[in-house]
């Protein structure tokens, strides 16, 4: 597996890579060139066309890349649905969790430098979490349930947050006393800095003893201060300065200037009741950078970001990242024995499961098997996604990746899995 894998890096590294921006990116002569047919490529066209018709979406921007060549970079629909105003490819999307994978990144940056180690205790960076207990719930004799508290068994680690194993959890609503005091404490105000924010959870009892379960959690918000500690740095600064100006992505940061507010895409009503969704608009600035979803770009800019990794860390000469620690993130972190959190099968067929195929590596899911999962991919394929309709995937195996752009919370698991069917049925060629 080793040997396909360096095969499939060093063939990436030597094709053309994507230069800046939404200009100039370079454009296969034909789908065909590449691997695709167009007749099947318009399949997918079609239906995004029909999703927009039909008001299942307000609009979206597909970019396939294979080889290092755009096999298909279009948009559909609005970017603003109740002005009449048309997608453009250079459309800025709020990404939500698609900013994880560039926090991650931000991390393995100073574990290079020999700041971080993966192995670390968060308590290293954030000591008040060497003393946060563990939520223990305890059947009683009448059937009630009470919850004790009980030391961690071992340290969270750095490891543990990249890989979600940290037993921290989301704050979203339900019965688990856990979650609700995230509630209670207001964990996810936007009002509060980052030091802020990990002192509040610091003070929360964990979910989990930490390395048993896997659950969807603040985890990369608490990595994004562990970055600010262990760099010295704002967490936003950081990234601009050692992600996204050195990879060219002009257009992606916790939010963008004034001047650019017009090529913000917006969602449109949706749901059984007919609502807009609380996207925030791309201008908008908060305190809290959030590690875990804080994040605006482009189709374009992400691909830059995914084209990196295509390469083993590098792109335009620039290089971020070892080859090495490219392999280490986009393996399987996950220890066999790992249980998920409850809850956990609401993100279908993303569920990094050994039931679906697939693990976690250093922020996003990573695909073991294949036939397991219901959506068509590669075994070492690794993708995320955003609650506001966002989605990207890398499949190695077929030198490609893919990034999908709206946003319309509603439809955003219908649409990763229309993706997914209708990329995979127009790759025909080698």
């Amino acid at each position: 597996m080793w040997m396909i894998r360096a095969a499939v890096l060093a063939a990436l590294a030597m094709s053309v890579a994507l230069p800046a921006g939404a200009q100039g990116i370079p454009k296969a002569q034909s789908p065909e060139e590449v691997g695709f047919v167009s007749t099947r490529l318009k399949r997918l066209s079609d239906r995004i066309n029909e999703g927009v018709k039909n008001n299942e979406l307000p609009g979206a921007v597909v970019l396939i890349a294979r080889n290092g060549k755009l096999a298909m970079f279009d948009s559909f629909g609005f970017r603003d649905k109740e002005a009449k105003v048309p997608m453009t490819n250079d459309t800025i999307f709020r990404i939500a969790s698609m900013t994880k994978p560039i926090v991650s990144v931000a991390a393995m940056l100073l574990v290079e430098e020999g700041r971080i180690t993966l192995a670390d205790p968060v308590s290293r960076y954030i000591p008040a979490f060497a003393d946060t207990k563990v939520s223990v719930p305890r059947k009683k004799e009448d059937g009630t349930v009470e919850y004790a508290l009980e030391p961690q068994v071992r340290p969270m680690t750095v490891q543990d947050l990249m890989r979600h194993t940290s037993g921290l959890t989301d704050g979203a609503v339900g019965a688990n006393v856990v979650k609700q005091s995230y509630l209670d404490m207001k964990v996810n105000d936007r009002g509060q800095t980052l030091a802020e924010m990990a002192d509040k959870l610091s003070r929360l009892a964990l979910l989990y003893q930490p390395g048993t379960t896997w659950e969807y959690s603040m985890s990369t918000d608490v990595l994004g201060r562990v970055v600010e500690v262990a760099s010295g740095m704002p967490l936003d600064k950081f990234i601009e300065e050692r992600i996204t100006k050195p990879l060219k992505m002009g257009d992606t940061a916790f939010e963008v200037g004034a001047d650019k507010k017009a090529r913000g895409a917006r969602p449109m009503k949706e749901g059984p009741r007919n609502e807009l969704p609380s996207v925030p608009e791309v201008t908008e600035k908060f305190v809290w950078r959030s590690g875990g979803g804080g994040m605006v770009s482009t189709a374009a800019d992400y691909a830059r970001f995914l084209q990196m990794f295509a390469n083993g860390g590098q792109l335009d000469g620039v290089r971020l990242l070892s080859r090495k620690s490219i392999d280490l993130m986009t393996a399987d972190a996950l220890p066999p024995d790992i249980k998920m959190g409850e809850g956990m099968a609401a993100l279908g067929a993303l569920e990094p499961s050994a039931r679906m195929g697939q693990g976690f590596g250093l922020g996003f899911a990573v695909r073991n098997e294949q036939g397991r999962n219901p959506l068509p991919g590669s075994p070492n394929d690794y993708s995320w996604a955003g609650a506001y309709g966002t989605y990207f995937w890398h499949d190695p195996r077929e030198r490609m990746y893919v990034v999908f752009m709206m946003q319309s919370p509603a439809a955003r698991l219908r649409y990763r899995y229309l993706m997914r069917d209708l990329v995979y049925q127009a790759l025909i060629g080698n």
